[in-house]
């Protein structure tokens, strides 16, 4: 996999800065949703909205990747309907045992990113599960 630059990161930073921003998420829950570094305060997180990419950390690299995902999935969704894009995330769901989607993915950290990326994204659940065929021998 190719490394991002750092104004890639920074543009991915963000990206998910204002995706989260938009659902109605605090601080604290951006931090730990995103499983930033304990050096990481709650309080600094403004400087990550313009100046500063994320952290360079394989977990919150992965995060990033899901919720970035999310919102790609998000878009193709609702093409014609962004209020929806920042709506859907926030609304119960009768797939998450009518928790909102943004609440599995707080309160479950990853596996919450997973199951809502799954849900929305049909291509990353059939990837999942190994069903990936390999039409070159045919």
């Amino acid at each position: 996999m190719i490394e991002p630059t750092p104004d890639e990161r920074l543009l991915q930073t963000r990206r998910a800065m204002s995706l989260l921003e938009g659902w109605g998420l605090a601080a604290r829950e951006i931090a730990d949703l995103l499983e930033l570094p304990d050096a990481v305060k709650p309080r600094q997180l403004a400087r990550f909205r313009h100046q500063e990419a994320f952290p360079d950390d394989p977990k919150v690299n992965r995060r990033l990747a899901y919720l970035l995902r999310i919102e790609d999935a998000l878009q193709t969704y609702f093409p014609r309907n962004p209020a929806m894009r920042k709506l859907w995330p926030r609304r119960a769901n009768q797939q998450f045992g009518k928790r909102a989607p943004v609440t599995v993915m707080v309160e479950d950290g990853e596996s919450g990113l997973i199951s809502v990326l799954s849900h929305l994204d049909c291509t990353f659940a059939w990837d999942l599960t190994g069903s990936k065929s390999d039409y070159s021998q045919s």
